[in-house]
């Protein structure tokens, strides 16, 4: 009999181990998280909902007193009344010759002229990758204005060809 008991008690463990190693480290399956119908992205606590309604009653009354502290010299205030005011510029214009983009050639000279540029110093690496999304953009709308056309000149002349 006791060897029966250590049979069933050691089956009992290996069942245990099985199990908690199939759970242990990564339960969830590949893309779904713990709780698949959990809160949705973009929700808001409760708590914030009622600042937000609290605040937005007085929005103008406390618009006025950080003015008014602004006015007499508190520096907070001013700084908060400035960066609302006058908020942190995120792009500059940049200046440098472009040629004109009228077909995949020029494009190919525009983005010479841009490569030049960030070479240059004169724009940066970030700008320039921008301004080469513009030119790749443009030459999109290009090729989708050649696109059109030709297919207009296709029907006209499969029109003219079937009468």
């Amino acid at each position: 009999m006791e060897s029966e008991v250590c049979e069933s008690s050691s089956a009992r463990t290996e069942g245990t181990s099985d199990q908690a190693a199939k759970t242990r480290g990564r339960p969830f399956a590949p893309g779904q998280s713990g709780n698949p119908s959990g809160r949705p992205k973009g929700a808001r606590n409760k708590a914030t909902l009622a600042v937000e309604a609290m605040l937005e009653a007085e929005a103008e009354a406390l618009s006025r007193k950080v003015i008014d502290m602004a006015l007499q010299g508190n520096m907070p205030a001013l700084r908060l009344c400035l960066e609302r005011l006058l908020p942190p510029r995120r792009d500059r214009g940049v200046a440098f010759d472009l040629p004109t983009i009228e077909s995949a050639a020029d494009a190919v000279a525009a983005s010479s002229a841009v490569l030049a540029a960030c070479a240059a110093g004169t724009m940066s690496p970030g700008e320039s990758a921008d301004v080469m999304g513009l030119i790749e953009t443009h030459l999109r709308a290009i090729e989708l204005t050649q696109i059109e056309a030709g297919m207009a000149a296709l029907e006209q002349s499969q029109k003219e060809t079937e009468s």
